[in-house]
């Protein structure tokens, strides 16, 4: 990267937020029109404050997650009192997201709105959609939500719909690369080597660090989480938006045995030479996050949107670190980076027994207003202690929600490293990342497979387990054809059958993008 960000000024970048929806079949309306409109909340509020309870995902945030009682911390009180709405905030844990969403919809212990990935058929909404839990929202946004249509893009809106009816508000997200591959940068200085390209520099990168006593050179995670990076390099992503065509089939990547075994060969040898931690398959979000900041990583993949905020906080133990964001390794094609997102990260349904969903519409119109903007991005003054970024963090990036996730460009374009930041999307995210074929909704025949049905950014259960034996030597990697047929045998031929077919008649199709 010819450009380095180095030092963070003052300003501390918070990225996107969670996209908001709303929709109601007997709400009351406003007094006049101008109630209806971003900000008339704060000027001209109605005599009770509207009620309503929400469920968010903690995401990861040590200040969500640390805090005693969330529905007391004085930005929801702000909130509050600028929308003129009375918040029941139900955290989900992150790490046990899908666990507690299906537990939710079993126990029938559902909030007014409910927070969920991207789409109206993600796992963790157990067919909810479809059965009529939530009410569509079509009407009511017209009425009370006219500047989430004007500004949420259409490819967003897209993704929320169910048989022509809009069943949720998303967030989206301007750049589908999100994803990037952050390195120390002033570690690397320190080897006297260039900027690695392809996967073999990259591994002599990783070796030289070794030599200067890094305890993780490459920082690894559980399931490959945020830890996929050479898997982007042979385009053999085991997700579930990533499927080609192969002669008269449509199939997964990972079924591309040749790239398959040298991507699960590159992790091997890192693991054999001690190059990624011995543990690396049981590494939870919170350790991965710690120990980088702690200053023991020299390369690792995380959202470029929190390179600022992770460098300060990093800075705290490490003042001489600098952080980068660099060109992720391409393999045998010459390309390489991360699985592209969808137009939509998240999304939010309303209950279809929530009461007054057109105040709750209203709230989530006045997250789109210049109000909204200044007060999530300016709140936290000039942070500097690791405890202010995270603040800010949690305030811009978490408690919004409603904006375009890619980055906050308020906060980014107060200070130089923010704008080095905007060029890195620019040019190098903009030149990378793998995408696939993807259906929508999930086909039918992996959501009666879990075992062989991905996540967004996660494999199969059954590919994970052998790919973590794979590495660390309990199978050999020649075995992967096998694992394949596996695969097939437990349903995978239908999911190809079902692929084909669906993709042959262009039925619930999104092609490729890069």
């Amino acid at each position: 990267m010819k450009k380095k960000l180095s030092a963070l000024l003052a300003g501390v970048l918070a990225t996107g937020a969670l996209a908001g929806c709303s929709s109601d079949s007997g709400g009351e309306k406003p007094a006049d029109s101008a109630a209806a409109s971003p900000g008339a909340a704060a000027s001209q509020k109605p005599a009770e404050k509207t009620k309503f309870s929400i469920s968010l995902r903690t995401l990861n945030f040590g200040y969500v997650e640390r805090h005693a009682n969330i529905n007391e911390d004085k930005w929801v009180k702000q909130l509050e009192e600028k929308t003129n709405v009375d918040l029941e905030i139900r955290l989900v844990p992150h790490k046990d997201y899908e666990q507690k969403m299906v537990q939710m919809f079993a126990t029938n212990d559902l909030p007014d709105v409910v927070q969920a990935n991207g789409g109206v058929n993600g796992k963790e909404l157990a067919g909810s959609v479809k059965a009529g839990v939530f009410m569509p929202l079509d009407d009511l946004l017209k009425e009370h939500g006219q500047d989430l249509l004007k500004k949420v893009p259409k490819e967003a809106w897209d993704k929320v719909t169910y048989k022509g009816k809009i069943y949720a508000i998303p967030e989206w997200l301007g750049n589908p690369s999100r994803r990037a591959t952050w390195i120390r940068m002033d570690l690397l200085e320190k080897t006297g080597l260039p900027v690695p390209k392809t996967v073999d520099e990259y591994l002599n990168v990783l070796r030289e660090f070794k030599k200067l006593g890094v305890k993780h050179p490459f920082m690894g995670r559980e399931d490959f989480k945020y830890a996929d990076t050479f898997f982007g390099a042979y385009d053999v992503f085991p997700y579930l938006s990533q499927f080609e065509k192969a002669g008269d089939k449509v199939q997964p990547k990972f079924m591309d045995t040749e790239n398959m075994t040298k991507a699960l060969q590159t992790y091997k040898t890192m693991f054999d030479e001690g190059l990624i931690s011995q543990e690396f398959a049981t590494i939870n979000p919170t350790t991965f996050k710690n120990e980088i900041i702690a200053g023991k990583a020299g390369i690792w993949s995380m959202n470029a949107n929190e390179l600022l905020q992770w460098e300060q906080q990093l800075k705290a133990n490490v003042p001489e670190a600098k952080l980068a964001i660099i060109p992720s390794p391409v393999g045998p094609d010459g390309k390489g980076g991360y699985y592209l997102y969808g137009a939509s990260p998240r999304a939010y349904f309303i209950n279809k027994n929530a009461k007054n969903a057109a105040e709750i519409v209203k709230f989530f119109n006045w997250m789109v207003s210049d109000e909204a903007e200044v007060f999530f991005s300016d709140g936290v003054k000039d942070p500097k202690t690791p405890e202010e970024v995270d603040e800010q963090r949690y305030l811009s990036a978490f408690l919004w929600l409603v904006q375009d996730t890619t980055y906050n460009r308020r906060i980014l374009s107060a200070s130089e490293a923010g704008k080095q930041l905007i060029q890195v999307y620019d040019t190098i995210l903009a030149n990378e990342g793998r995408d696939g074929i993807e259906f929508e909704p999930r086909l039918d025949s992996l959501s009666k497979n879990p075992d062989i049905s991905p996540n967004s950014d996660t494999p199969p259960p059954l590919l994970v387990n052998h790919m973590v034996k794979m590495v660390y030597g309990k199978e050999p990697i020649s075995d992967w054809p096998k694992v394949i047929d596996e695969w097939l045998s437990k349903g995978g031929s239908d999911v190809i059958k079902e692929a084909t077919e669906k993709f042959n008649n262009n039925d619930g199709v999104t092609l490729p993008r890069r």
